[in-house]
């Protein structure tokens, strides 16, 4: 038995769901898959996973074991990488996540120069307006907006990006333009929020914070939704300054309430804590970085 390969079949088994998301992964037979896990339970003398008709559960032994297995791989990987050079020389692949808006109006400009610079690393860019895993889904650089939670990720500060709430011109002309925060309440308002509501928007810092209950006339899971929606007329919506910094400029948009902005969110960019940093991440990290940070700092987008 391959114990290598035993283990690389289980990961692979967990983290699909199922074997046969495995099978599907590794391009093996599902029997093989199966026998391979088996083999492996019988080797530890110890079973694994419990076999449902759903999913996969890990036994108790089976946890300390994946979670092992998973260092164990992640070395031998770091050890591959090495010995091709990957720490010689800037190459190989990088999977880079950010929210849709900015990975289009910042991260991908300033990409498509580092390709230029770095002719022997591939990057592919994941937007998505949610969180993406990077352990799990094997992402080697994010960018984060908003307060980080303590994890074993590296983040590096490249800057903030501040709130703004805005409308249309004409909703502003039909309704007026509301002077204080607590004027929203004869608003009709745009919501960005997923599954959960979002029904209250933050104003002032300090002393004067305070958070301002809203009803929303639409609600989208995206700031194009949001932008499209305000751009519209149906009312006032609340974004990222780089997120409306487009709509802004066009005149799409009028930013409102500015004297009342909440304190700006923090931007990083996020990588796993590796023992060795490929050479391929350390050169996107100090090529992006700075790039990113002046775009930020200028409030407008490459």
């Amino acid at each position: 038995m391959d114990r290598f390969d035993a283990m690389r079949t289980l990961l692979a088994a967990i983290d699909g769901g199922s074997l046969s998301a495995a099978s599907r992964q590794l391009g093996m037979p599902l029997p093989t898959v199966s026998r391979k896990v088996s083999e492996l339970e019988a080797h530890l003398g110890t079973q694994l996973l419990i076999r449902t008709s759903r999913k996969l559960v890990l036994t108790e032994a089976g946890e300390g074991f994946v979670a092992a297995a998973r260092r164990v791989m992640a070395d031998l990987d770091e050890a591959e990488r090495a010995a091709a050079g990957e720490y010689r020389t800037p190459s190989g692949d990088l999977l880079v996540t950010a929210s849709l808006r900015f990975g289009k109006a910042y991260l991908t400009p300033v990409v498509l120069d580092f390709l230029a610079a770095y002719p022997r690393v591939n990057v592919r860019i994941i937007a998505a307006d949610y969180v993406v895993d990077l352990i799990e889904n094997h992402v080697d650089v994010a960018i984060r907006i908003g307060r980080l939670p303590d994890s074993s990720l590296v983040a590096r500060r490249i800057g903030d990006a501040g709130w703004v709430v805005c409308a249309s011109p004409a909703y502003l002309a039909a309704r007026g333009v509301p002077q204080t925060p607590e004027d929203l309440a004869e608003h009709d308002c745009i919501a960005f929020e997923g599954l959960q509501p979002a029904r209250s928007w933050p104003f002032g810092a300090d002393a004067s914070a305070r958070s301002v209950a809203i009803t929303p006339r639409f609600a989208g899971n995206t700031a194009d939704a949001v932008i499209a929606a305000a751009s519209a007329g149906v009312g006032v919506g609340r974004l990222l300054s780089y997120q409306a910094a487009e709509a802004i400029t066009s005149g799409a948009l009028v930013p409102i309430l500015t004297t009342h902005a909440p304190p700006p969110m923090p931007v990083h960019l996020v990588h796993p804590g590796l023992p060795m940093i490929p050479l391929k991440l350390r050169a996107f990290l100090d090529f992006v970085g700075p790039r990113l940070k002046d775009a930020l700092a200028a409030g407008v987008p490459r």
